[in-house]
């Protein structure tokens, strides 16, 4: 295994482009804590985010997870063009004539993935540590480690996100049409789920439960909106007369159901170079 993630770091090492989307991705995390200086004035009101509870914990690796999963595209963009480059540098021909076997192939990039997605939960847990310790009301240590469930469920996210990456640079060979490819197919999920709910079933509970199953659905749901779970938004809500009832846990079946998807790209990817000619 270390053999075959050093042949892809020496790849990674050498591309000016991955290099720089891959330090981007990092320094964008750490942006996070910025959100925590930005104070609003309204008048004689000063308002920051960061005194609204949004590092408080454990309610901080739910919000850090939901943040930094949004920036994935940038790790997406290095995944996929990792994927392309092998076809139009032929290094793929070249790693199978050098004694490299399709299966290893696959599994190297499979590692990478995961391998992406791992440091990147570390580095997120490290950041969110480092801000709750400093502007946390809680910090008692049942508190601190608690709902800890949302960064597996940021590292499952990732890994499936990547993974669907990987197959898409396999079978589309090119990095934009692949990224073209997988923005229509979440628009395609999205028509599918609004074509459910208004038309076959016109009940969005039924049309939910089906769409639990699509591939980026899926992983969305693992890390909801953590917004609305803030205590002065749910106060304002039943202001308003209403009551937000979202549940915003983390359910073993939903994260069955990525880990299947990983299962299922990895294994079409490797179906896809087994039966094609190189």
């Amino acid at each position: 295994m270390l053999r075959l993630l050093n042949i892809e770091y020496h790849k990674l090492r050498f591309s000016k482009s991955s290099r720089v989307l891959i330090t981007t991705y990092f320094i964008l995390i750490t942006f996070i804590a910025l959100i925590a200086s930005i104070e609003f004035n309204f008048g004689n009101v000063n308002f920051r985010l960061a005194d609204q509870g949004i590092f408080n914990f454990p309610y901080i690796w739910h919000f850090n997870s939901y943040i930094a999963a949004l920036l994935k595209l940038f790790l997406a963009i290095v995944i996929v063009s990792m994927m392309s480059n092998e076809y139009s540098n032929r290094t793929i021909k070249q790693n199978l004539i050098d004694g490299l076997s399709k299966k290893e192939f696959i599994l190297s990039k499979f590692l990478t993935v995961v391998s992406f997605a791992l440091l990147s939960t570390i580095f997120l847990f490290v950041v969110s540590l480092i801000l709750g310790l400093f502007f946390s009301d809680y910090t008692e240590i049942s508190i601190i480690f608690s709902d800890m469930e949302y960064l597996l469920a940021y590292f499952i996210k990732l890994t499936g996100f990547f993974a669907f990456c990987m197959f898409l640079g396999i079978f589309v060979k090119r990095s934009a049409f692949a990224l073209g490819f997988l923005f229509i197919w979440w628009i395609l999920e999205s028509i599918v789920r609004g074509v459910m709910e208004y038309k076959i079933f016109r009940d969005s509970n039924i049309a939910e439960n089906i769409a639990q199953f699509f591939p980026l659905e899926s992983m969305a749901l693992l890390v909801r909106e953590p917004f609305t779970r803030l205590n002065a938004v749910q106060s304002a809500a039943n202001q308003l007369g209403s009551e937000i009832t979202k549940d915003y846990s983390i359910h073993w079946y939903q994260l069955l159901i990525v880990i299947l998807w990983i299962v299922i790209f990895v294994y079409l990817s490797y179906l896809l170079l087994k039966k094609r000619d190189l």
